[in-house]
């Protein structure tokens, strides 16, 4: 399972241009690389992510064996009403996460 570290403001103006950025604590294996006993580690990486506020999307990124173990991600979405970022990464294997971060617009 992934850990992460989400900033996302407390509070922001409507209409503000806020960034919201998440460190995904995740080993990010390709798939191709030996082990210490010369066999193959299988394949753990996270496929997408995505974000919503209050349910609708706003940000979503597919990613790919090349991406670096614990990716960071950061994006800029406009303030328009008090609730919920949700923020959900799911990778092989059905692996999935999600975590939530409340904001009050004001």
């Amino acid at each position: 399972m992934a850990n992460v570290m989400i900033n996302v403001p407390k509070t922001a103006r409507r209409g503000e241009v806020i960034e919201i950025k998440a460190l995904i604590l995740h080993p990010m294996e390709t798939g191709f690389r030996p082990g210490t006993n010369g066999r193959i580690i299988p394949r753990n990486i996270i496929e997408r992510f995505t974000a919503t506020w209050n349910g609708r999307e706003v940000f979503s990124m597919a990613m790919s064996p090349a991406v670096a173990a614990n990716p960071f991600v950061s994006f800029f979405a406009v303030a328009s009403e008090s609730g919920t970022i949700a923020l959900r990464w799911t990778g092989d294997e059905g692996f999935a996460v999600e975590e939530q971060v409340a904001i009050t617009v004001g």
